[in-house]
């Protein structure tokens, strides 16, 4: 009713102006032939008459009906520059408010509904730098202000920042207009005001915005560095902190290009994902999966089999896998492509130079790449717990008869089915749900697999103390069926973590932190000394490997070229995979993700139980989730649950990274039998979802006709 009533007004408003042909009188020759009848009215009685134009410009602007240049000179004629200036401004940006207003109202739902999705990088700009995009183009004549209004009336901008700004960025052009309206006696037509150069003047006034941002930019950049004494010259064009993935990359990035590179490393070259993450987690699951293959071996026609685990001889293999890997990560490998590495504790001292052990090393620009460490959450008596991590745990070599897991996350269902099926008894404790970034149907899926296997999992529970009992150690923790004392041999805290930022000197330079204690960035991934950039899981928000590398070439390339362009930081197509049985993979959107962030989405599901190579490998189980576009083959987000979902989801990688839609993967030859006809059966299930149902009879009567 309010939008049925607004349009009303507005087409009558409209309606009246071409009814009363009010455009033909618009006219600087009209005006000129009025002018002693006008002013006469304004000598008369001047308040009235001042309201009266105040009224008519304000409904001329809110309902868009041209002729503002024309009411703005005429202003400038009837009441000189200071009211006539005033008259002009407030009417102006307020007729520009109620516009704003009127077009949020009757079309921003519907425009963001429909197109919510393509707009997000705009949203994200005019959320972030709104008012100074507005700003410039209230100072840009040559866009049409009743344009600026209803674009601005579709995205986020607030409404008592689209006002202020209307009123300061329209200023200084109401004033030149106004100005030149009070020669009017002189001027026979608009294009003998309007000139060349008073055009060029306005185009130097839009300039100004982004002349002062830059200015800013510099003054701000001033400042920063102002009370640190700059070296004569550097040691290095870039410093890297943390040989992890994020900073290898970064180092190797900066060699590649002839920069001198300088890489420090406090413990071991690559990081948490060589030494004590993806690696050796990898490694036990593979151990863990023989084991229980092994167990299965019977429904493959093999009898006989026995598979009793070593748990130290797998704990050696794990060590193996990493030394196997080792080399591509270390000192000699880096050295030999011109990096220079160093061992030790770096602390910034500077915004050019890192001390490293009593050392200082300098370079033009520095990379903070120190990743992260496991969060442990303050539960009463943990202190005296000597519990694992992801990063203590493959120091062990006996295997936990009971092992109690602490959080649902990837790291923990990993470790959890690992250990389940080497041997351990397994109770997880959650404190939601199992994988809670994934959608509900995912995590029932692994829900399921682990009570098949026998590992027990308390969701919705809260840990609250560890305590001694009989001489046993054991966790009490509250669920919604009262408290419970759970045993343990050992216990795993895997509930997340947190940038690795302790000893590095960050606020010596003033280096803010985000609420989560990760380092701020801005979109090119430089912290708030203009010489420091960072990556990584030290800045997040995606803690994987795969994003540590893709952010070290956005810092690296934008600190040793930002001097001639920057690139924005692009997690448009972020993947990742949980390594359980069944893997779980996602690329872009779950049905979570589009559901909060108010995106419209179709699904389409295939069961892989009815992929002919997962029958014969013995591995029917999972699907493959598809979000796209209502009524369109483009792709919003991919969830692949079952055997080897890992590899399956590079295809919907590609085709979301470069725009293909469903269509295209449907149309791709792939191989019989192979698992990655899931993803063309998936392409096919939708393109049977949106056959063209109405034509259907039509091709049935043609084909009868044939016969």
């Amino acid at each position: 009713m309010k939008k049925m009533f607004l349009l009303a007004v507005l087409a009558g408003v409209i309606g009246a102006f071409f009814y009363f042909d009010v455009g033909s009188h618009l006219t600087l020759e009209n005006f000129q032939q009025q002018r002693a009848d006008l002013e006469q009215q304004r000598d008369t009685n001047p308040l009235l008459f001042s309201l009266i134009y105040f009224a008519v410009y304000t409904v001329m602007a809110a309902a868009s009906i041209p002729g503002a240049a024309i009411m703005t000179l005429v202003g400038g004629a009837l009441f000189g520059l200071l009211w006539g200036l005033a008259l002009v401004s407030f009417a102006s940006s307020i007729g520009a408010l109620l516009a704003f207003l009127l077009a949020r109202v009757l079309l921003r739902d519907w425009v963001q509904q429909r197109f919510g999705e393509s707009l997000k990088k705009i949203n994200a700009g005019v959320e972030k730098d709104g008012a100074f995009y507005l700003f410039s183009l209230r100072l840009v004549p040559v866009f049409p202000f009743f344009v600026i209004n209803l674009v601005m009336a579709l995205t986020p901008m607030r409404a008592w920042p689209f006002y202020w700004v209307s009123q300061i960025g329209m200023l200084a052009g109401t004033a030149v207009y106004v100005n030149a309206g009070t020669q009017l006696g002189q001027a026979a037509e608009t294009g003998s005001i309007l000139t060349p150069g008073l055009l060029a003047s306005f185009l130097l006034l839009a300039a100004f915005p982004w002349l002062a941002r830059s200015l800013f930019a510099v003054v701000n950049r001033y400042k920063s560095l102002r009370s640190f004494k700059r070296p004569a010259q550097f040691d290095n064009n870039l410093v890297v902190i943390g040989a992890g993935s994020g900073g290898l990359v970064a180092s190797l990035i900066a060699a590649t290009v002839q920069a001198k590179v300088t890489l420090i490393e406090r413990h071991k070259m690559g990081g948490d994902c060589l030494n004590t993450g993806c690696v050796p987690s990898k490694a036990i699951i593979r151990s863990s999966r023989i084991a229980r293959y092994i167990r299965r071996a019977g429904e493959y026609g093999i009898v006989g089999a026995s598979g009793e685990v070593d748990f130290a001889a797998v704990m050696q293999r794990v060590h193996k896998t990493i030394a196997a890997i080792e080399p591509h990560d270390s000192v000699e490998r880096y050295s030999g492509m011109g990096v220079n590495c160093v061992s030790g504790d770096a602390k910034l001292v500077s915004p050019w130079e890192v001390e490293v052990d009593g050392r200082r090393i300098s370079g033009r620009n520095l990379v903070i790449a120190t990743g992260g460490k496991p969060d442990i959450p303050p539960i009463d008596g943990v202190e005296d717990v000597d519990y694992l991590t992801s990063d203590s745990l493959w120091d062990i070599t006996e295997l936990p008869q009971r092992l109690l897991i602490i959080g649902g996350g990837p790291i923990g269902c990993e470790l959890a089915q690992a250990f389940q099926r080497l041997g351990s008894q397994v109770t997880m404790v959650v404190r939601s749900n199992l994988l809670p970034k994934e959608d509900d149907d995912v995590a029932a899926e692994v829900a399921a697999r682990f009570n098949a296997e026998g590992l027990r999992v308390l969701t919705g529970t809260r840990c609250d103390r560890f305590l001694m009992q009989d001489g046993q150690s054991g966790l009490q923790v509250s669920t919604a069926g009262g408290t419970e004392t759970i045993g343990f041999d050992r216990v795993l805290i895997a509930t997340g973590r947190r940038a690795n930022i302790d000893g590095l000197g960050l606020e010596t330079l003033g280096i803010r932190l985000n609420s989560n204690g990760t380092i701020a960035v801005d979109d090119y991934l430089r912290t708030d000394c203009p010489t420091v950039y960072a990556c990584g899981d030290v800045i997040g928000p995606y803690q994987f490997t795969h994003v540590s590398s893709h952010q070290a070439w956005f810092a690296s390339v934008n600190s040793l070229f930002g001097i001639f362009r920057k690139f924005r930081a692009d997690y448009s197509v972020i993947p990742w995979v949980t390594f359980t049985d069944p893997e779980v993979a996602r690329v872009g959107l779950s049905e979570k993700d589009a559901q909060s962030q108010g995106i419209a989405y179709e699904v389409t599901r295939y069961g892989i139980d009815d992929l002919d190579r997962a029958i014969a490998d013995g591995e029917a189980h999972g699907f493959v989730k598809v979000l796209t576009k209502p009524g369109s083959d483009r792709i919003l987000g991919v969830t692949i649950v079952g055997y080897h979902a890992s590899e399956l989801i590079t295809e919907y990688i590609l085709a979301m990274r470069h725009g293909l839609g469903l269509n295209k993967i449907m149309a791709t030859i792939h191989i019989y039998p192979t698992l990655s006809e899931a993803n063309k059966y998936a392409a096919g299930e939708w393109k049977k979802a949106h056959k063209p149902e109405w034509l259907l009879p039509w091709v049935a009567k043609f084909h009868a006709m044939r016969r």
